[in-house]
Parts: structure tokens; sequence; C-alpha cells
């Protein structure tokens, strides 16, 4: 299965995507292209210390300076998933990975890569799900609604947001004492186990 992955920061769930494509014999999956929606995204170094091909696909690297200062957010989200629908179908891409990828995705993409796109979500889904749930604005919603558990959460990716079906969820507990920092620190080796073992049953359930 050749998959386009999706970053926006610094990557190491795309490593953790890379370290097990290099060290397992017939990988079911392989990575064609890595698409970041910000230059400044230190998984495109990483995308190119591993000889991956990559696509910047910024507002401003897709509309234009002058364009990207007017554009809403909306425009934007659009803007930029239609650059990374183009991107992905011209490199062949099977399936889509979002890892750590911070725009919403809207448009023709969802429709086009239908059961077909996988996201990593630092939370048990369904809770501490959808719009302004990423990144330590998870783990302080955890903290603070008291939760004894938490982890992450690979999913199918459909028109809502962190709405679909769930394939695979690591656990760690919540400790007394915890900041979003410590908790981050426990999820994020989970994180990397989830992230190749949810692209694999992807790619179990494509060759059907």
């Amino acid at each position: 299965m050749k998959i386009a992955v999706l970053v926006s920061g610094g990557g190491t769930n795309l490593q953790a995507l890379i370290d097990y494509e290099k060290k397992t014999e017939n990988c079911p999956y392989q990575i064609e292209l890595v698409i970041a929606d910000t230059k400044k995204a230190y998984a495109l170094e990483r995308a190119c210390a591993a000889g991956i091909k990559t696509k910047i696909v910024s507002p401003y690297a897709v509309m234009g300076a002058e364009k990207a200062k007017t554009a809403d957010k909306q425009e934007k989200r659009l803007a930029v998933s239609d650059a990374a629908l183009a991107a992905a179908k011209e490199a062949g891409c099977e399936a889509l990975v979002l890892a750590g990828w911070l725009t919403v995705l809207s448009g023709k993409i969802i429709e086009e890569y239908s059961g077909r796109i996988v996201n990593l979500h630092p939370a048990l889904l369904p809770k501490f799900g959808g719009v302004g749930m990423w990144g330590h604005n998870v783990h302080e919603a955890v903290l603070a609604a008291g939760e004894k558990e938490s982890g992450c959460t690979v999913h199918l990716v459909d028109s809502g947001c962190d709405t679909g079906t769930i394939l695979v969820q690591k656990k760690v507990p919540v400790l007394p004492g915890d900041t979003p920092e410590t908790l981050y620190g426990r999820i994020a080796p989970q994180e990397h186990l989830a992230m190749v073992e949810g692209v694999c049953i992807l790619a179990g359930l494509l060759s059907q």
C-alpha cells in the first residue's frame, strides 16, 4: 500500500513509520510522499534524510502570499486540502496517514480517499475529540476532567472531526501530579506503536 504521510510538526510518528518500514521484511506499506502544511515542519528533514519525496502545501505555497493574507480559514483549508489531494494522486498514493497534521481536511479529498485516511489522536476517542482538541490542549482537558487514564487513538477519517471508525487504541494511566508534559511523555511511545499498527490494519483492510 503506497501512502502519503501528512505532517505539521516534528514528525516523531512519521519516524516510527519510516523505521518500521526499513526494518520489516514485507512491510505492508510504503511511504511514497510526505506532505506538510508548513515549511517549518521538522518532519520534512526526517523525510529528506530517509530519501522520501516531500511536498509543502501551506496556504502561502498554494494560494500565493497576497491571497493567503486575505483568505478566511475555510478557504485556506480547502486550498491546502486540494493541493494535498493533487500531490497524493500524482504520487500514486492509495492511502493517507495524518501524523500530527493540523489542517482540518475538507472538500474532494475526503470523498476521493474515503475509507483510506487514518488519523492519530492523542486521547481515547470519543472522549476529548473535536475542534480545538489537538496537542497539549487535549492533555490539559484530560487532566482538568480528572480522568484516571488517557492514551491515543488511530481512526479512519470521515467528514466529521475525530468521529471516524476506531482502528487502534493504546491506554496509559493518568498519575497524581501529572502535567500535560508528563502525560504526553507517557503517551508518545504508545502513539508510535499505534500509528504503525493502525497503518498496517488499514493495509490489511484495503488488500481484502
